[in-house]
C-alpha cells in the first residue's frame, strides 16, 4: 500500500471514531447550542435523565397512551379560566416520570449549579423543584439548597408570597418583616400537591445566568403526577421566567419540539430576540386579565382542503369574561376542540377522505392508510396569519395496522370545557415564536431535529 493511501486510510479511521463520538456525545453538545439557546428533550429520547424504555413498536400506541392524559388536563385547564380568582395554572397530571410533561430542557440551580431536568411549560407561571429530604419524591436528583452559596429563602410579606397559587402560611397579623419565610401548598390536578418554600437562587440557561429566581423549594408531596425534577414556568404572569429575567430576553423565547419519533433528537429553546426568525408570520396575543397566564390567540375559522368549516363564532371567539378562546400549550398532546366545532372539522374531513371509519384510543377518525393519498390540509386561520399543518401534524399511522387517524380530538365533554388547545403534537417542527413584550406570536415551519 503507497504511503499517501496509507495516511488516507488513518485519516478515515480518525474521522469514522471522531464522528462517532461526537454522535454519542450529543446530550451533552446539545446543551451549548447558543448563548441562550436550550436543548428540548422529548421524555422518550436517548437524552432523557429518565431512562425511560423506548417507544413500542407501534408509535401510535404512545401517542394514545400520553393523550390518555389530555382530558384530564383540560379538565384542570377549563376549571381554571372560569375561576374569577387570578390563580397560576400548573400542568395537568399524568402518570409517574411520564407523559407529565412530554418535553424537558436542562436546567442549572444554584452556586456552583446543580444540573436539573425541568418540564417545560407555556401554561404555567411559578417554578418548582423537589430539595434535599424532600418526602414523597420519586427522582434521586434533589436539588440541596445547602450547597449553593447564593440560596436564599423569600420573606413572608414580599409580593410573590401573595401572587403563589394555593393556600401559603405566613406568622400572625403584627409580626416584623423578615421573622419568616414564605410556605406554600398547592394541589397538582386532581390526586396530587406539594408543600414548598418559596425561595431565591440563580438559575442558569444554557450560558445565561438569571440571579436571584424565585421558585418553590418542595419539602413534600402526595399523590403520584408531580414532575420528578421539577418544573420550569413559561407563562405570561407575574411569576414566569420572562417576568423574572427582566431585560435579560426582553420578553421573547421561542421553541421547536422534535417529532416524538425521533428518539435520537432533540429540540431547541431559544431565549431573547437574537437568533429568532426574521422573516415569520404573526398573530397578535390576546390578554385575559382573569387568565394573564395564559397564551390566547384569534383563531378566525378552520378550513379541510379547500372547504372553510361552518363553525358557529362562540365556538371559536375569544371571551375574557368566561375564559373562552383559543390558546397554544406545549403540555397537551394533541389539539383538542369544544365539541361542536371539532365535530364540523371531523365530518368535513371525513367527507374529503374515501374509506370506513374507526375509532382507535382518542382518535375516532381512523381510516386505511392507502386512502392517505386523498386525505386534505388542514389549515387554521388567525387573525393576520395563517398555519397550513403539515400531514405529519395531521394524520399519525399505525406500524401494526395499514391505519392512519386523524389527530386532532374533541375536548372533554365531562367538564363545562370552553377551550380550544393547540397542542404539541400540531407543533411539532415548527418554530413557535413568543413576543410578549410586542404581545404576538407567530409560526414558521423548521426542521427541529
Amino acid at each position: 500500500m503507497a504511503l499517501s493511501n496509507v495516511a488516507t486510510y488513518f485519516f478515515l479511521i480518525i474521522l469514522l471514531i471522531s464522528t462517532r463520538v461526537l454522535a454519542f456525545d450529543s446530550c451533552v453538545s446539545n446543551s451549548n447550542k447558543g448563548n441562550s439557546d436550550l436543548s428540548v428533550i422529548h421524555i422518550y429520547g436517548k437524552c432523557s435523565p429518565f431512562n425511560p424504555p423506548k417507544p413500542s413498536s407501534s408509535w401510535i400506541n404512545t401517542v394514545i397512551n400520553m393523550a390518555s392524559k389530555d382530558p384530564r388536563r383540560l379538565s384542570y385547564l377549563s376549571s381554571l379560566v372560569v375561576s374569577k380568582k387570578p390563580t397560576i395554572v400548573p400542568i395537568a397530571p399524568g402518570q409517574q416520570l411520564f407523559n407529565i410533561g412530554n418535553y424537558v430542557v436542562r436546567v442549572k440551580m444554584g452556586t456552583p449549579g446543580q444540573q436539573m431536568y425541568m418540564v417545560m411549560d407555556t401554561s404555567n407561571d411559578a417554578a418548582w423543584v423537589p430539595c434535599s429530604g424532600c418526602v414523597g419524591c420519586s427522582s434521586t436528583t434533589l436539588f440541596a439548597p445547602t450547597t449553593s452559596s447564593t440560596y436564599g429563602s423569600v420573606d413572608c410579606f414580599v409580593p410573590e408570597c401573595t401572587q403563589l397559587r394555593g393556600s401559603f402560611s405566613c406568622p400572625s397579623t403584627g409580626s416584623v418583616s423578615g421573622s419568616s419565610a414564605c410556605f406554600f401548598n398547592q394541589s397538582y390536578g386532581g390526586d396530587s400537591s406539594f408543600y414548598a418554600m418559596l425561595s431565591r437562587d440563580s438559575l442558569g440557561l444554557a450560558n445565561d445566568v438569571v440571579p436571584n429566581y424565585a421558585f418553590g423549594c418542595i419539602s413534600s408531596i402526595s399523590g403520584n403526577s408531580i414532575p420528578p425534577q421539577g418544573l420550569l414556568g413559561l407563562g405570561r404572569g407575574s411569576m414566569s421566567l420572562m417576568s423574572q429575567s427582566g431585560s435579560l430576553y426582553s420578553g421573547v423565547f421561542s421553541y421547536c419540539l422534535p417529532s416524538f419519533k425521533s428518539y435520537y433528537f432533540s429540540g431547541s429553546l431559544k431565549l431573547g430576540p437574537v437568533g429568532q426568525p426574521k422573516n415569520i408570520k404573526t398573530t397578535p396575543l390576546l390578554k385575559n386579565p382573569r387568565r394573564p397566564s395564559l397564551y390566547y390567540v384569534n383563531l378566525t375559522s378552520v378550513s379541510v382542503g379547500r372547504v372553510q368549516v361552518p363553525i358557529a363564532p362562540e365556538h371559536l371567539a375569544f371571551d375574557p369574561n368566561t375564559g373562552a378562546g383559543t390558546i397554544i400549550d406545549s403540555g397537551t398532546v394533541i389539539t383538542r376542540f369544544v365539541q361542536p366545532a371539532y365535530d364540523a372539522i371531523r365530518d368535513e374531513f371525513r367527507k374529503q377522505v374515501n374509506g370506513t371509519f374507526i375509532s382507535l384510543g382518542a382518535f375516532d377518525t381512523c381510516f386505511a392508510s392507502p386512502n392517505e393519498a386523498g386525505a386534505p390540509t388542514i389549515t387554521l386561520h388567525f387573525e393576520g396569519m395563517d398555519l397550513k399543518l403539515p400531514m405529519e401534524n395531521t394524520l399519525i399511522h399505525s406500524s401494526a395496522t395499514p391505519l392512519a387517524c386523524l389527530a386532532i380530538a374533541a375536548a372533554p365533554n365531562n367538564v363545562n370545557s370552553i377551550l380550544n388547545v393547540i397542542a404539541n403534537l400540531q407543533q411539532q417542527n415548527l418554530r413557535i415564536l413568543f413576543d410578549t413584550a410586542n404581545s404576538r406570536v407567530g409560526i414558521a415551519r423548521e426542521v427541529c431535529n
